[in-house]
């Protein structure tokens, strides 16, 4: 008897694992600056996941005794001016950034593609309406709508991620809108069309699926925008409200207050958050010339390597037919 072959679905499952695979080889031979940035991000997430776990205090746990403490072995960073230890407020302020990051991105995606994918689709006036729109929202400066839409919602971490999502939603649709237009044009698309399949059809199974690479780049790319901004607004006195230990709301108010009698407080909050935004940029920058095959990075060193393995090893059996 003949062995049994391999299920579609678990065919399928086995290229997209050798897909992840290849990913991962070619970013680390590529992309070292990416492998550092996507180990600061699993480093980002697992710290706030398990900020409790990693905090050796609570982030408002005071000591009165202990206050602008310099840098010890109990106080491994040095405490602020109600006695609290730095290192548990920067680390529970990981979870901030994470949870802020990761929800406002999250809704950012979701409003670009309800508004992108029918305006490329679609086109014509429907386009033209809401591209207009789209113009007009991104004509403001991206301050001053922030001030304004937290001035009406008040501050608070529920939203802060509605308006940031809301405010990079729209202006994203912008970039789904011109792949789902280079999409649409190709020859699958139209037959779809002409055999009469629905537009929602069309829509979830040939252009949704063609663009999810714009989308990953996309939701990378815009994590870190977030975050600095949600510690802009922080620093304003307009984002997380206190006693929440904010990255931007530590460097404003007591860090700045005190940054002189007690750098410690600023350079802390301030490093943790350069250091997240580089890292976070540097592997969305990776994954963008990674996944876009149009970019120099789409095939790369390690690609072409393996190609021109492919071409060694297929001249032989050429040269013997």
């Amino acid at each position: 008897m003949s062995d049994a072959t391999d299920t579609p679905l678990e065919g399928k499952e086995l290229k997209r694992h050798s897909f992840l695979v290849d990913l991962f080889i070619r970013l680390v031979k590529e992309k070292p600056l990416g492998t550092v940035g996507g180990i600061i991000v699993l480093l980002l997430l697992f710290t706030g996941i398990f900020a409790n776990f990693l905090a050796p205090y609570g982030m408002n746990e005071v000591h009165a005794r202990d206050y602008l403490a310099p840098p010890s072995a109990k106080y491994l960073l040095g405490a602020d001016n109600l006695g609290r230890d730095m290192l548990s407020r920067v680390i529970f302020g990981a979870r901030i950034s994470v949870i802020v990051g990761l929800a406002a991105a999250t809704i950012a995606i979701l409003i670009a593609s309800l508004i992108g994918i029918p305006s490329g689709f679609i086109g014509g006036w429907f386009d033209i309406v809401m591209q207009r729109f789209v113009d007009g929202w991104m004509c403001f400066p991206p301050l001053v709508l922030l001030i304004a839409a937290v001035s009406l919602v008040g501050p608070g971490l529920v939203q802060i991620i509605i308006v940031l999502g809301l405010l990079y939603g729209i202006g994203g649709s912008r970039i789904v809108r011109a792949a789902v237009i280079g999409i649409k044009e190709n020859v699958y698309v139209e037959a779809a069309v002409g055999i009469g399949c629905p537009t929602t059809r069309v829509l979830a199974r040939h252009i949704l699926p063609n663009i999810m690479a714009p989308l990953i780049i996309l939701f990378s790319t815009q994590v870190p925008t977030i975050i600095i901004t949600e510690a802009t607004l922080s620093f304003l006195g307009l984002g997380i409200p206190p006693p929440e230990p904010s990255w931007g709301g530590m460097l404003s108010g007591a860090g700045r207050s005190y940054m002189f009698l007690a750098p410690w407080m600023a350079i802390w909050p301030g490093l943790a958050l350069s250091i997240v935004v580089y890292g976070i940029n540097m592997f969305g920058d990776a994954l963008r010339d990674l996944l876009d095959p149009r970019l120099r990075g789409g095939i790369g060193r390690y690609g072409v390597k393996k190609v021109k393995e492919a071409t060694i090893t297929s001249e032989p059996s050429v040269a013997k037919g």
